[in-house]
C-alpha cells in the first residue's frame, strides 16, 4: 500500500503513521488512531478512503495463473416421486476403453510365445483398469446416495437442518471400509439444489439438544450464530454468553460459551467489544 500510495505522490508522514496503525482500523478504534497519528475526523476519513481505492493484492496483476472452475462430480435433483435423483457427472469421469480389434489383429500375426504372453498380459492390466475405473464410479455414486438418504432435511430445507454425520455412518450403511469412504469424498463435488459442496462439508461433528430428542450438526450451529450475530441490535451486542443463551432458549441446543468463540472466530466474526465499534461506528470501516 505505501508503494501505491508513494506511487501516486501521497505518502506524507500522517498517512504512513496511519499504515503503521491498520491494527486499529480493523478494530474501529477510530479515537485511539486519531490520538496516534494526530489527525482530525476529516483528515482520517479522506485517508480511509484513500487507502480503501488501492489494491489489497497487487501482486495478483503479475500472476499468470488462472482460477480453475469446481465441477461436479455428482448432480443431484428432485425426483418425481418426492425422493431424489443422482447422476454421474459423466465429463469428468476418466475415459479408458480397451481396442479388442486391434488387440484381436496384433495377436493373430505373433508367433512368439513370449510376445503372446506379453499380449495376454496388457489385456488382462487394461481389462482390470477399465473395471476398477468403473468400480470407483459406483462407489461414488453409492456414498452421495447414502448422503443425500441421510442429509435429505439438508437439502429440503437448507443449513440448520443439516444432520451430524461421520465417515463411519456411511461406511456401516455401504457396507464399505471408513478409509475407502474417506479417499472417495477428497476433492470430490455434489451440486444440489441447495448449491455446490464438496462432499466432506457433509461430515460433522454433533451437538447435543438440551431437549434430548436430536443432535444438531456443528455446521447448522455456525450458521445459526452467524445469523444471531446479523440479526442483533447495535445497541445491544451479543456477547459470546448471551449467543449460548439463546441458542439453548431458542434452538434447545446448549454450546459452551469458548465453543461459541471457536466457531465465530472460525467464520471471522469479532468479539462483542470490536463488533460494538464497528457498529456504532460511522467512520468508513474495513
Amino acid at each position: 500500500m505505501a508503494l501505491q500510495l508513494a506511487d501516486q505522490d501521497r505518502l506524507d508522514p500522517m498517512i504512513g503513521a496511519l499504515l503503521n496503525n491498520l491494527d486499529l482500523v480493523a478494530k474501529s478504534d477510530f479515537i485511539t488512531l486519531k490520538q496516534k497519528i494526530g489527525a482530525s475526523d476529516e483528515d482520517l476519513g479522506d485517508m480511509l478512503e484513500e487507502i480503501r481505492a488501492l489494491n489489497p493484492r497487487p501482486g495478483r496483476a503479475f500472476d499468470g495463473s488462472s482460477m480453475q472452475a469446481v465441477v461436479p462430480d455428482v448432480y443431484i435433483r428432485p425426483g418425481p416421486d418426492g425422493g431424489w435423483l443422482l447422476e454421474l457427472n459423466s465429463e469428468v469421469l476418466p475415459r479408458v476403453l480397451v481396442n479388442r480389434t486391434y488387440y484381436s489383429s496384433v495377436s493373430k500375426r505373433t508367433r512368439d510365445k513370449k510376445e503372446k504372453a506379453f499380449l495376454v498380459d496388457c489385456l488382462q492390466n487394461a481389462n482390470w483398469l477399465t473395471k476398477s475405473l468403473d468400480q470407483r464410479a459406483q462407489t461414488i455414486l453409492k456414498v452421495a446416495t447414502e448422503i443425500a438418504r441421510m442429509q435429505d432435511s439438508f437439502l429440503l430445507h437448507g443449513v440448520t437442518h443439516l444432520k451430524p454425520m461421520t465417515l463411519k455412518n456411511v461406511a456401516d450403511a455401504i457396507e464399505m471400509h471408513e478409509s475407502t469412504v474417506s479417499r472417495i469424498t477428497t476433492n470430490k463435488y455434489i451440486a444440489t439444489p441447495r448449491g455446490l459442496f464438496e462432499m466432506k462439508y457433509f461430515f460433522t461433528t454433533a451437538l447435543n439438544s438440551s431437549s434430548g430428542e436430536s443432535e444438531h450438526s456443528s455446521e447448522s450451529v455456525r450458521h445459526l450464530i452467524k445469523q444471531i450475530v446479523d440479526a442483533e441490535d447495535v445497541k445491544k451486542i451479543l456477547s459470546d454468553d448471551k449467543i449460548a443463551e439463546i441458542l439453548s432458549r431458542t434452538h434447545q441446543i446448549e454450546v459452551a460459551r469458548r465453543t461459541i468463540a471457536k466457531y465465530r472466530e472460525g467464520l471471522n466474526i469479532p468479539s462483542s467489544v470490536v463488533r460494538r465499534r464497528q457498529k456504532k461506528s460511522k467512520m468508513p470501516g474495513f
